[in-house]
């Protein structure tokens, strides 16, 4: 894939997951297109960013190209400021964690099924670094939220009717944002909530291998 068009899907999947952020919330923020959320902050949000290694930040998006941009700038574009940090150990951070005070989780994943089981922890074949944080923020976090590419490099679907990875977590995740759709884990399978611009339900349900229902109210992704 083009590098170019590449960095625009992810912008477009980052911007889309922003719109899950709410005010006053603490996130966290995985690793891939989850680390570009906190770039397109919603006007008039305020979250904390809790990172597993200890830190907690306070972001707010800027307003003004008047404004002092010590940490993000790139070009012009306006993206969010740190207010302030604050850190501690890692075995606090996790206790924070564990102890269900992380409103939510933006993660991305190799694969994800119809009954919201999560897999993105490792691929047979490749190195495995360790499994880190992400058992603890998949499970321990109230809302999971994955922003992914709705296929493989390979043109594969990573959305399934089961896994077929090792599991990260069983039944966690809430909704799936991808540069095709945006798709709700209910008791009843998956529901396609939003669809992107100039695409079909057609192309979606052929680049997913489980079932989807479409919403009534079916609305087109807007960033």
């Amino acid at each position: 894939m083009n590098r170019t068009f590449m960095n625009l899907t992810h912008e477009f999947i980052a911007k889309r997951a922003a719109q899950e952020l709410q005010d006053g919330g603490t996130l966290n923020l995985g690793k891939g297109i989850p680390s570009l959320v906190n770039q397109f902050i919603p006007p008039g949000i305020e979250v904390m960013l809790l990172e597993e290694e200890g830190q907690l930040a306070f972001f707010r998006p800027l307003v003004s190209t008047g404004e002092d941009l010590p940490n993000h700038e790139r070009g012009d574009e306006i993206l969010s400021r740190t207010l302030a940090s604050c850190y501690f150990s890692v075995d606090e951070a996790f206790v924070m964690i564990r102890g269900g005070h992380l409103d939510l989780s933006i993660m991305d994943a190799d694969e994800v099924d119809e009954s919201g089981n999560l897999a993105n922890w490792m691929v047979p074949g490749r190195k495995v670094q360790g499994v880190g944080g992400l058992m603890d923020l998949a499970v321990g976090a109230k809302r999971v939220v994955l922003a992914m590419e709705h296929k493989t490099k390979d043109q594969k679907p990573k959305i399934q009717r089961n896994c077929r990875l090792p599991l990260t977590a069983l039944g966690v995740v809430k909704r799936i944002i991808t540069e095709m759709a945006v798709l709700d884990v209910t008791p009843n399978g998956l529901l396609l909530r939003e669809i992107a611009p100039g695409l079909s339900v057609d192309e979606v349900t052929r680049s997913t291998e489980a079932e989807i229902r479409v919403d009534k109210d079916l609305k087109m992704i807007q960033v």
